[in-house]
């Protein structure tokens, strides 16, 4: 397996498909997922003549279970090391969801001329949780119940987050895939319990803001109108506003994973905004 050693000793597994000397695209998955979550993506975008390259984030799939480092600084550097140790180039960073958080904490700190242009699909920014700051967010009270649901019975909530609201699977009329479910549910097992725990704080409770203000590259937003997991309202059109070079593409009726139910949408807009 293909991994780099962080400079705290933690092992990052990756792929890195494609030749090295074409535009490397960078692929950052959501929670509790792994890099094969992008696997469509990966082969489209190696079919286009681009480097692909998608890790799984410390705790989660193959990398180390790490029981420290669980939090967005940490996730952004292990991201500037795995650029220096690839030496990736003029990369455009696509991320979804918590991946989005990682994409924009990353770029906002990336190394000159490591990162060209960046996707956040679905993702956390600015900040997700309800606070005096952010009076229309997401209550404590919703994360406190993941944390919960996480101690109680990992397992079967890795089955009823996919199942339902994150694919978008509980909406009347939904094409049903038991085999994206199963896949969600595979990733999620493969990480550890306790990065898994942690990272919901990270999502959740990180507030992206300065992040976002810093950016000058062009940074495109796509997000699902019926995103039930990180609600557009709270989200993306916030996220809009911050941005000095971004472009906004909203799906309507899509899910919080428009990636995955519906690639021959996304993929095309994705390469499109590559090549521009």
């Amino acid at each position: 397996m293909a991994t780099i050693k962080t400079q705290d000793g933690t092992n990052i597994f990756y792929k890195d498909w494609g030749p090295k000397d074409a535009q490397p695209v960078v692929f950052h998955h959501g929670w509790p997922l792994s890099g094969d979550d992008w696997d469509n993506q990966m082969l489209y975008f190696l079919d286009k003549g681009y480097r692909v390259i998608a890790h799984d984030r410390r705790g989660h799939g193959r990398s180390d279970q790490t029981d420290t480092g669980n939090d967005m600084d940490t996730y952004a550097n292990d991201v500037v090391e795995l650029a220096r140790a690839l030496n990736l180039k003029n990369a455009i960073h696509i991320g979804h969801s918590t991946g989005g958080g990682e994409v924009a904490r990353y770029a906002a700190r990336a190394e000159k001329g490591r990162i060209a242009k960046a996707v956040l699909i679905g993702a956390v920014p600015p900040v997700m949780v309800k606070s005096p700051a952010n009076p229309d967010g997401i209550p404590l009270e919703v994360f406190d119940g993941f944390r919960a649901a996480l101690i109680a019975n990992r397992a079967q909530f890795f089955l009823d987050i996919p199942s339902g609201p994150f694919f978008g699977f509980n909406r009347e009329g939904a094409k049903v895939s038991q085999g994206q479910i199963q896949n969600w549910w595979r990733q999620g097992m493969m990480g550890g319990a306790k990065a898994h725990y942690d990272c919901i704080k990270a999502f959740s409770e990180t507030d992206f803001t300065e992040d976002l203000k810093a950016l000058t590259i062009p940074v495109l937003l796509m997000h699902g109108e019926d995103d039930q997991i990180v609600p557009i309202a709270n989200s993306a059109h916030k996220a809009i506003k911050l941005l000095k070079n971004g472009t906004l593409k909203t799906y309507p009726g899509l899910s919080h994973a428009p990636f995955a139910t519906h690639p021959e949408v996304i993929n095309p807009d994705l390469l499109a905004f590559a090549r521009s």
